[in-house]
């Protein structure tokens, strides 16, 4: 029979009892170690440490080995000065026979002091005759391996030994071999065994050893705080560029020094004075073009609302409506050329007859101008044939005769001109109109900047900005000398390219 179920009560299916809400594990944040390590300066301190180490663990047994050498080399030294001193001994006592050998032998080492470790053994016919000390260790004692090498000596030898016995570890020794009337009759022997000088060499190096991790201890906490005082710029520059917002773009590191983390600090903040001017300057446009575009719509707007059933009144309308709409598509057409200024097609030169550019220059802007409009020219250029593009440049000096019938009178002049010189094509447009202000004239080619004159100025500002491109794209520049009542001269200085060198024009292509 299957169970019956229970359809009164109902559990949420999200509902988890007390005890099983108890019973889970707490969230596991990320190890804050592993973020400790991934931290520049962990890194750079484990760099250090592991190179102090490396260095520590090369060197220890490096310096063991140069002390062991020096404390064998004493002892060789040692045991070669103690057979010397034997030698003169034998020599003043003129020994003639065996019987005066071997007791000039156990007298020597009867009355001979001794250090400690050292040893001298006295061989005679090849066989073992005393000691000094008279024990001997187990390793140098008759019948061993090396006893019995000393006794087949017949020349000077000086050799170490290595053994076993731990109380011995190493045997230096010099070897004399000791001759009367040329016959070979025994051996003097000095030895030293270096097992204890080489437990004092370990024992001083364990004392090195330790004085090294306590040097390496300290320089880790050296090395620790130095770090962070090295890297607190770095720190000082992500927390800064964290704290700054599309809202807050003044925050600036300060710049301490002239170390690399100082240009760092420099460099960063010029960076961020061209991001801030960058913002600035894209938020000024913004306002600009919204400005420009709404006063048009909002007089479009405005008419078209008003307009009533008179067809007359409809035709003005519209009228206005088309000019407004003109004005919008020029302003958008501006906006477009400034963007492609800096694009590789923006410019298409071809070949073009200065004198007759210049003329055609001079027929549109005398349709422009409601004052005197001339041109003056040189006659040798008339002819010259120079390699340019012919739309952008009439443009750019249209520009220039439209900027200078704004601010001149009606019965002032307008002059186009041209002349060559240093391998620079000048063309420039002289007014006798209002004149800038010295003030004014660098920011006159910024965007959206306009000044008073004489005439209604019906553009939006562009006209010089659009200038200033056009000839920066043809690796040329704008200078302008200009003096208030007097009137202004703007000069498009260009490079000359002629027929034969227009392969090299970097907008050719």
């Amino acid at each position: 029979m299957p169970p019956s179920l229970n359809l009164g009560h109902r559990m949420n299916p999200y509902t988890l009892p007390a005890d099983q809400i108890a019973a889970d594990p707490p969230t596991q944040t990320h190890p804050n170690w592993r973020l400790l390590l991934r931290e520049t300066r962990t890194r750079i301190w484990m760099w250090y440490i592991g190179l102090i180490v490396l260095f520590i663990g090369l060197l220890t047994p490096v310096t063991y080995r140069i002390v062991s050498e020096q404390v064998n080399q004493r002892l060789r030294e040692e045991v070669v000065e103690e057979v010397a001193e034997f030698r003169q001994e034998l020599a003043t006592a003129q020994i003639r026979n065996t019987e005066q050998l071997r007791r000039f032998m156990l007298d020597y080492l009867q009355t001979e002091p001794i250090e400690e470790d050292q040893y001298f053994i006295a061989i005679l016919q090849q066989q073992f005759l005393q000691a000094s000390p008279v024990e001997l260790p187990e390793a140098m004692q008759p019948g061993s391996e090396l006893m019995e090498i000393w006794q087949t000596l017949q020349q000077p030898t000086h050799g170490e030994q290595s053994v076993r016995d731990p109380a011995v570890i190493q045997v230096i020794y010099y070897a004399e071999p000791i001759e009367i009337a040329g016959v070979l009759q025994g051996t003097f022997l000095s030895a030293y065994i270096a097992a204890d000088e080489h437990r004092e060499v370990r024992a001083t190096m364990r004392t090195v050893i330790l004085v090294k991790l306590t040097i390496l201890l300290i320089a880790s906490l050296i090395a620790w705080l130095v770090c962070g005082r090295v890297l607190r710029p770095l720190r000082t520059m992500a927390r800064t560029a964290r704290s700054i917002s599309e809202s807050d773009l003044s925050k600036r590191l300060q710049v301490e020094g002239n170390d690399e983390l100082a240009e760092v600090a420099k460099t960063f903040n010029e960076m961020m004075d061209r991001l801030q001017g960058a913002f600035t300057g894209q938020q000024q446009f913004i306002n600009d073009v919204s400005h420009e575009l709404r006063t048009p719509i909002t007089i479009i707007e405005g008419h078209l609302e008003l307009m009533g059933d008179d067809p007359v009144e409809q035709q003005e309308t519209l009228a206005l409506v088309a000019d407004e709409l003109d004005r919008m598509k020029r302003f958008v057409n501006d906006l477009l050329l400034l963007a492609k200024a800096d694009q590789p097609d923006f410019l298409r030169p071809e070949v073009v007859e200065l004198g007759a550019f210049l003329d055609e220059l001079h027929s549109k802007a005398k349709v422009l101008a409601i004052c005197e409009c001339s041109l003056a020219i040189e006659p040798e250029i008339v002819t010259q044939q120079v390699y340019l593009d012919r739309q952008r440049i009439t443009q750019a000096v249209l520009n220039l005769v439209n900027n200078a019938v704004q601010h001149t009178p009606v019965d002032g002049k307008i002059t186009l001109g041209a002349t060559i010189a240093e391998a620079k094509l000048r063309l420039w447009v002289r007014d006798t109109g209002t004149g800038i202000a010295l003030a004014d004239q660098q920011r006159i080619f910024q965007r959206f900047i306009r000044l008073s004159g004489p005439q209604r100025s019906e553009g939006a500002g562009l006209g010089l900005a659009i200038v200033q491109a056009i000839v920066q794209a043809c690796n040329g520049h704008v200078e302008l000398d200009s003096q208030v009542g007097r009137g202004s001269t703007f000069t498009l200085v260009l490079p000359l390219l002629t027929c034969g060198q227009r392969n090299q024009s970097p907008q050719s292509s």
